[in-house]
């Protein structure tokens, strides 16, 4: 299972490098939509009303979607399905290093989506840095739900389908996640959004692990 993890993962990570979508249009797309929260917030505001983590979370979703469709999109091209399906690939392994090559992807962008942030919004650059961890799980966290969600939404109408269905399960996250990135900015301890995103985290992998083949088939 970690090997055919690491493989999937690998070839998923290689794609992404040598078609440059990430770098070129997603990441830009993240920036662009960070740098008008801030400015429907205004130069006043920005900064101030707490409005932060927020936008910061629901910009990171909006660029989840963007490449969950996208890995759904290069699973779906002709022969791909078929092919990787004649490998007799352990589904749990692919999920795993779906889940992997997605996380990383998400963890890039929300490290550049950080950045914004304490430029645009003013989040304080000491409080961003030490909400860090618990924004890398709970990008995680969306990366599992997201390689789950794909494949239960794969087809044609992935990319209508994928929003309506995957918004339920992403609201938690976005919630603990605001919260948390909240309570690092004002200097609280709220520990148990930490634990609701390892919880969820944990659950979306057990689930992944045990179903992901039933919902490849569907």
């Amino acid at each position: 299972m970690i090997t055919t993890a690491w493989l999937v993962a690998r070839k998923d990570l290689l794609i992404e490098a040598r078609s440059r979508v990430l770098i070129w249009q997603v990441v830009p797309f993240g920036v662009m939509a960070l740098l008008l929260s801030g400015l429907a917030l205004g130069p006043t505001r920005a900064g101030h009303s707490g409005a932060g983590p927020g936008l910061f979370y629901l910009v990171t979703l909006l660029v989840a979607i963007l490449m969950i469709n996208r890995n759904r999109a290069i699973e779906s091209s002709p022969g791909t399905h078929a092919s990787v399906a004649t490998l007799g690939l352990d589904p749990a392994g692919v999920f795993l290093g779906k889940t992997l090559a997605l996380a990383v992807e998400l963890w890039v962008t929300a490290a550049v989506l950080l950045a914004g942030a304490v430029l645009v919004l003013h989040l304080p650059l000491g409080a961003t840095l030490s909400a860090a961890p618990s924004v890398l799980v709970t990008v995680a966290a969306l990366a599992a739900a997201g390689t789950l969600y794909g494949a239960l939404t794969g087809g044609d109408a992935s990319a209508t389908l994928l929003p309506v269905l995957s918004l339920p399960a992403f609201a938690p996250l976005l919630i603990a996640g605001e919260r948390s990135l909240s309570a690092a900015v004002t200097h609280q301890g709220l520990w148990q959004w930490w634990v609701l995103d390892v919880v969820a985290l944990v659950a979306y992998l057990a689930i992944g692990i045990l179903l992901y083949a039933v919902l490849e088939e569907t």
